[in-house]
């Protein structure tokens, strides 16, 4: 991992970083996108330079239908292909009969459960085979992402994770989706800034952190499970009815 830090220091760009990898990496990047203002400024750079990246989404089956209309609009816009990965029918099925259909308002545990079933489990099946997985994370989105590097190695995935953004503000993002005109989700004009499922994102108020607006009834890191500080999950505790 060091020799390929080194080498993605010597990179002008991002577009440049991301040819590397592929080239070490042949058929083996993927970059996961939940169409947020940072993942569609990497996926206007994967594909302006035609990189041979796989592009893939996670449809928890919960989410806005802005969120619907930009994958489609996006998904016009560039020509290029979209995976959607969803989750297992009878992990679902099991939780909203056990549970019903909004118990992660209870308790950080079922919220955390819901997480694993609809992100989680769907984002393993997807990094199936992958050696380097391309993320939006940004250092500033939260205190969790303040010490992730540009390139970690995901332990329990034994993959690469590179986080090609993570140094750029909020305003560098901005930036580039107007350079380019990128499309991007009309919530943001809302007052949206973190968006993931609808049940769990509010608009936030001026001044309020980015991320306030995701589980903000809850008392906590503000993750969903996908990321983590030091990148091994190993052992987190898998939720008992997600076993």
């Amino acid at each position: 991992m060091e020799d390929i830090k080194k080498m993605l220091a010597q990179t002008d760009d991002i577009a440049s970083g991301l040819r590397l990898l592929t080239e070490e990496f042949p058929g083996k990047v993927a970059f996961s996108t939940s169409f947020g203002q940072e993942d569609q400024v990497i996926a206007d750079i994967i594909w302006r330079n035609n990189l041979p990246i796989r592009v893939f989404s996670l449809d928890t089956g919960r989410l806005f239908r802005e969120t619907y209309d930009l994958i489609d609009l996006t998904r016009a816009r560039y020509k290029k292909e979209i995976e959607i990965f969803f989750p297992e029918t009878a992990d679902v099925e099991r939780l909203t009969r056990e549970k019903g259909f909004n118990s992660f308002y209870d308790s950080v545990e079922n919220r955390k459960e819901c997480c694993y079933i609809r992100k989680v489990v769907p984002l393993n099946r997807a990094l199936e085979g992958v050696k380097v997985w391309i993320t939006g994370l940004r250092a500033e989105q939260s205190e969790n992402r303040l010490g992730m590097d540009a390139l970690e190695l995901d332990e329990q995935r034994q993959l690469l994770k590179y986080n090609p953004l993570i140094e750029w503000s909020y305003s560098d993002v901005l930036a580039h989706l107007e350079k380019y005109n990128v499309p991007y989700n009309r919530l943001h004009d809302k007052g949206f800034i973190s968006i993931g499922c609808a049940p769990c994102t509010r608009a936030i108020e001026p001044g309020e952190h980015p991320r306030a607006g995701r589980w903000w009834w809850e008392d906590s890191k503000k993750e969903c499970g996908l990321h983590s500080h030091n990148t091994n999950t190993q052992n987190e505790q898998v939720p008992a009815a997600s076993k």
